[in-house]
């Protein structure tokens, strides 16, 4: 981070020589560096990365989290972020926000002057809020110097104006401190925003310059940081691996500060969730070099409605999801992608909107374990999803092998929604899964837990909160307390 901040710093000064006056309209900087300047061509790109990307039918995408690398790179991990979206869904702004590339600020710019131009056209900008952003809030300013030569969002807007079916504007925000306290008076002020009407675009690639194994390593642990929805553990993550000893990790996401203020903005809010959504980095291009690659991740932020999950799955059903998870990891670990199911033939049972947790373990041993509370996905989708992150993204374990999996024994655990109790005495030890929260700290056992240790109900809570949430061992006492059953097969 004092490398970034040092070179915002030697570049502020060569910046600055840059005229304003010629910036009536944004002009084009990163087309033709970071992407193709030729709108014929670049609409050709825009059309093979799109017809590409895999859209997971989310509905009520609040915010993505998109790489800015050149399309080459990192596109096809762009395209799926934008994937996402209702192209015929008319949204009052869409806010771009990113860190500073070129300059150090105290603070951030709201950029205020003309529309954004691409090799697709202008794109209009939201001068009025942006101004009124700017006289509210003093440390926010427009400094145009900021965006001339930013690279990191201008890089989405191609996808947009491909994408999108009815025109829209942008207020482009770019962040030039590390201040805590102006990402969190960003937050703050940007949060009457953060709703079904506006959509946040979070521009940030991940790793830097890591070997690609290691990068795909340091990058899913970034990425489950971030899906747990804490500030606090996001920049803990971003200690940790820059305290790794990896020569080649200059930084764990060039758009850390962005990151924070949109996790600032959605750490309290029980109605979403962050979805991871594609991953590669630039040693999966033909043209990458697999020494040193940057990482891309697309994760988005989705509002979830309540809605019970399915409590009544016959054993064909059970059957069917355990078959959906192991063909899952079959085909994800051989081919890197996920298998395709005719859905049409699947029960309604397994249809449902519903969370669940997938536990790997072999030869009696733990081999991996991640679920979902809550979601956005019928209940096959969630094993499927829960299926792979268990196998590849739980911390701590190295990855499945291929050869592992005749090893390895599937548990699914499709769980009933979250409920708040008052007293320890609402909670029946073995039958319910217990959820603790306190501010940022939150964890979970599931039901099982209590049966296989032969904990008692105390035992069972300060595990929980000691080596779950981070709390102390008695913290679960003065915590929000939640159960939940499941469905164990």
């Amino acid at each position: 981070m004092k490398r970034i901040a040092t070179l915002f710093l030697i570049t502020y000064f060569f910046i600055l020589s840059v005229p304003v006056a010629q910036a009536q309209n944004r002009p084009m900087y990163a087309a033709g560096r970071f992407y193709e300047g030729d709108s014929a061509k670049l609409v050709q790109d825009l059309s093979y990365l799109f017809s590409i990307a895999k859209n997971h039918h989310l509905k009520q995408v609040l915010a993505l989290i998109s790489p800015h690398a050149g399309y080459a790179y990192s596109g096809e991990v762009a395209a799926t972020a934008f994937e996402q979206i209702n192209p015929n869904k008319k949204y009052d702004n869409i806010f771009l926000i990113g860190s500073s590339h070129t300059l150090y600020l105290n603070g951030a710019s709201v950029y205020a002057g003309g529309d954004y131009l691409t090799p697709l056209g202008k794109v209009k900008v939201n001068k009025a809020l942006a101004e009124k952003l700017i006289k509210e809030n003093s440390y926010l300013s427009f400094i145009p110097q900021a965006h001339l030569r930013e690279h990191s969002l201008e890089n989405q807007l191609p996808f947009l104006q491909y994408h999108m079916k009815y025109p829209f504007q942008i207020v482009p925000i770019i962040i030039g401190t590390e201040n805590d306290t102006i990402l969190q008076s960003l937050a703050k002020t940007l949060k009457p925003w953060f709703n079904e009407r506006n959509l946040f675009i979070i521009s940030s690639d991940f790793s830097h310059y890591p070997r690609y194994r290691d990068a795909q390593k340091t990058d899913s642990l970034t990425a489950q940081s971030i899906i747990k929805n804490s500030v606090k553990t996001f920049k803990e993550r971003l200690r940790y691996n820059a305290l790794q000893n990896d020569p080649g990790l200059v930084t764990s996401a060039c758009g850390h500060t962005a990151i924070e203020t949109l996790l600032y903005i959605t750490q309290g809010m029980s109605n979403v969730s962050i979805v991871p959504l594609k991953y590669m980095n630039s040693g999966d291009a033909a043209i990458g070099d697999k020494k040193r690659v940057v990482g891309y991740f697309a994760l988005a932020v989705v509002k979830h409605q309540k809605k019970k999950s399915t409590t009544n799955l016959s054993p064909a059903d059970r059957q069917l999801l355990l078959h959906i998870a192991r063909k899952t990891l079959q085909f994800y670990l051989a081919k890197g992608q996920l298998p395709t199911w005719d859905t049409a033939a699947f029960p309604d049972a397994i249809k449902v909107q519903s969370g669940a947790f997938v536990t790997l373990n072999k030869k009696g041993s733990l081999r991996g374990c991640i679920g979902q509370f809550v979601t956005d996905q019928p209940l096959y989708k969630t094993v499927e999803a829960m299926a792979v992150a268990a196998a590849t993204q739980d911390y701590r374990f190295p990855p499945v092998q291929k050869q592992e999996l005749q090893s390895i024994h599937i548990e699914i655990s499709v769980l009933t929604p979250l409920k708040k109790i008052k007293s320890i005495d609402e909670m029946v030890l073995g039958r319910d899964g217990i959820y603790i929260r306190k501010g940022n700290h939150h964890g979970t056992f599931l039901p099982q837990v209590a049966s296989e240790t032969g904990w008692t109900k105390e035992e069972f809570l300060g595990h929980c909160a000691h080596d779950k949430a981070g709390l102390p061992w008695d913290g679960w006492k003065t915590a929000e307390l939640y159960t939940y059953r499941a469905i164990v097969f």
